[in-house]
Formats: C-alpha cells, sequence, structure tokens
C-alpha cells in the first residue's frame, strides 16, 4: 500500500495543480523527477537515440508569427528555396548519416502545393529507405489525405501554447481552435501526428505551461517536440527575455516523458543555443530523438527561426558524425529502425500496460 505522502505523477487526467507541483520541484525531489524520467524512458521507448536528419527547405513564410524570424513581416532576412532535386538529394547524405527519418521542414510556402510535395516524397520513397516526417504548417484534409497517400509518414504542428488568448496575440492571422482542429485532421489522415509548444512564451506563467503539458498528453501524439522561447532580434518580442529559472525548461521534458511514456520526445536544437550541451542534458532526462540539422550550409543562415542557432557554418556532412561522438559519450546507440509512434507499434505487438510512475514529493 501506497504512503499517503507519495504521488502517481501527472497522467493525461491530472489538474493543473498536480503538474504544478513537478514544475516546482527543487533538490531531491527534483533529482528523483530527472532520474524517474531517465528509467520511463528507457522502459518503454528504449536506450537508442533516434536521428531524424532535419532539411529546412524554405524560408518563404505566408504568416506573421510574433516570435518566429522567418515571419512574412521580418524584412532584414534573405529568402530562399531549395529545388525539389535538391531536398530529395539532401535526403540520400541523410540516410549515409545514419538517419531513418528525415524531417521536411519549411515556412507555410505556397510554391510547394500539395502536387509538388507529393511529386517530391514519391521520388525519395522510391530511392530511400526512409520515414519521411512533415513539418509545413497548417494544411487542409485534402492535401493532408494525399500527402500521406504519397508515402509520408508523419506530420508535425505545434499548438504552441494552450492560452486561447496568448495564441491569437502570437499568432495574428490564426487561432488556436484551427490550429487544433488541423492536429484532428492530421490525424484523421492517417499520419502519425506530432505536436508541442513553446516554453516560457511571454506572458505565459507557469499555470499556462502545466495546461500545454496536460493538452499535450490529451492529443495523445506520437512525438512531442518543445523548445524554449528564444527573443528573435527582428521580431516584435526581441527584448523578452528568457526565464530566470533555466530549470523549467529541463522540468518540462521530464515530465513530458513521464506523462507520455510511449512518445517520441527531442532533444530539440534550442536548447544548445540557451545553454551548452542542453540536448545532451535532455537525453538523460527523458528524451530519445536528436535532429542533426542537413540543411545545406549555404542555407542554414538564413532559417533562423530563433536566434545563436548552433552549427550555422558547420558543413552538412558533418553534423550528423558530431552527434553521434556526442551520443557515444553519453553510451547510447544510434536506432536502427524507423523508430515510429506508438500508433504504428501497436499494430504490430501486443498492448503493454502501463501504471505509471510514483514518486515521493518533497
Amino acid at each position: 500500500m501506497q504512503k499517503r505522502n507519495r504521488r502517481q505523477l501527472p497522467r493525461p487526467a491530472s489538474n493543473e495543480r498536480e503538474v504544478l507541483r513537478w514544475l516546482q520541484a527543487e533538490g531531491r525531489a527534483l533529482k528523483a523527477l530527472y532520474r524517474e524520467a531517465d528509467r520511463v524512458r528507457h522502459k518503454h521507448v528504449g536506450n537508442a537515440v533516434y536521428l531524424r536528419g532535419l532539411i529546412e527547405f524554405s524560408n518563404i513564410c505566408t504568416k506573421a508569427c510574433l516570435y518566429c524570424g522567418i515571419n512574412r513581416r521580418n524584412r532584414k532576412i534573405k529568402r530562399y528555396r531549395m529545388k525539389p532535386e535538391e531536398i530529395i538529394a539532401q535526403c540520400g547524405r541523410a540516410m549515409e548519416q545514419g538517419c531513418t527519418t528525415v524531417v521536411l521542414q519549411s515556412g507555410e510556402d505556397p510554391w510547394f502545393t500539395s502536387e509538388r510535395l507529393c511529386r517530391m516524397i514519391r521520388e525519395i520513397k522510391a530511392r530511400y529507405p526512409l520515414a519521411i516526417t512533415l513539418s509545413i504548417g497548417e494544411r487542409p484534409y485534402r492535401e493532408l489525405l494525399a500527402l500521406r497517400h504519397a508515402g509520408a509518414d508523419r506530420y508535425l504542428l505545434r499548438f504552441e501554447t494552450s492560452d486561447p488568448a496568448l495564441f491569437v496575440r502570437l499568432h495574428p492571422d490564426d487561432d488556436l481552435k484551427k490550429r487544433l482542429a488541423c492536429l484532428e485532421a492530421i490525424r484523421k489522415a492517417g499520419f502519425q501526428p506530432g505536436s508541442g509548444f513553446l516554453i516560457g512564451l511571454p506572458g505565459a506563467g507557469l499555470e499556462t505551461l502545466a495546461r500545454d503539458i496536460i493538452l499535450a498528453t490529451r492529443l495523445r501524439l506520437d512525438m512531442i517536440g518543445c523548445g524554449p522561447f528564444l527573443a528573435h532580434p527582428n521580431t516584435p518580442l526581441a527584448d523578452k527575455p528568457l526565464l530566470a529559472d533555466h530549470e523549467i525548461y529541463f522540468k518540462t521534458i521530464s515530465i513530458l516523458r513521464l506523462m507520455n511514456p510511449w512518445a517520441h520526445i527531442p532533444a530539440t536544437t534550442a536548447f544548445d543555443a540557451m545553454v551548452s550541451r542542453g540536448r545532451d542534458r535532455l537525453l538523460t532526462i527523458g528524451a530519445n530523438v536528436i535532429m542533426p540539422n542537413l540543411t545545406p550550409t549555404r542555407y542554414r543562415r538564413l532559417y533562423m527561426l530563433y536566434p545563436n542557432k548552433p552549427c550555422v557554418d558547420e558543413d552538412d556532412t558533418r553534423c550528423g558524425a558530431c552527434l553521434k561522438q556526442r551520443l557515444a559519450a553519453l553510451n547510447r546507440p544510434v536506432g536502427a529502425d524507423f523508430g515510429h509512434g506508438r500508433s504504428v507499434q501497436k499494430k504490430q505487438r501486443p498492448e503493454v500496460s502501463d501504471q505509471g510512475s510514483v514518486l515521493k514529493i518533497s
């Protein structure tokens, strides 16, 4: 029988207060949180780290998101658009570097119609044994369905914040209801859905962050990608600082792992921009995916969603090797399979029951 001073870690039905307790954990309780997140990660998604090669193929965007360095109102950056044949060739380089997935990411660029994207996806699949994740913004259901039928496996669309009013302030040409409806359409189209949020958005306190974590869990995602808000100098939020307590960013990832044992959780590059070796630390407290940037070097500096992005001058053929060395130092092997999400795995193996984790809260 459990002691009365022990609490089961937050589950999808947990209330905001319970999640807040973990966001405020300190000392021994915080160390226990990180240890348990790493244990749960190992139990449910294994010790391997999946390399998912990121190809940022266009920085042209029709949206005006206030925090984003490639929003349409930023006149201080040079715009680019990779040719489909460049993108396809870069996928081959991703496979050579040990990636089993490519993440094709761009702004909401209208030149890349669903027809053009479908032709490109079919060609990639014909040439290379790779899973394909798309991160290209909101698309109508008919286009999502076409992209899925062409062979794309996953779709990543962050909801950014669970606060509708804050969402509208930061996205003057969008709303949260529409974003969540698109996430449902992504699932309906047959994709493995991925989403997430920005940690430490201006105007979002710990209560909002707790609700973000709960919403991400209730969405039943195959992948949850989160990163710190880093103020870009050419946006309206240029003067907004990081949270005073940097530990909040790391706590968030561990809590997400405990509430979502089966999800793939990347150690996002923005953590390296925030603190040296931030991604390495995330891999010890719950994360299990890392994304080498395989965008050709001549484009990297132009795809600046946030400032101080690491490795922008690095040769794109070296990023995978560098990350493999970092994984070796952590005694973590590189994942050899596609690393599909639970929605696919459940069709391939019996259900495994999970009673959740129990930790003492001091």
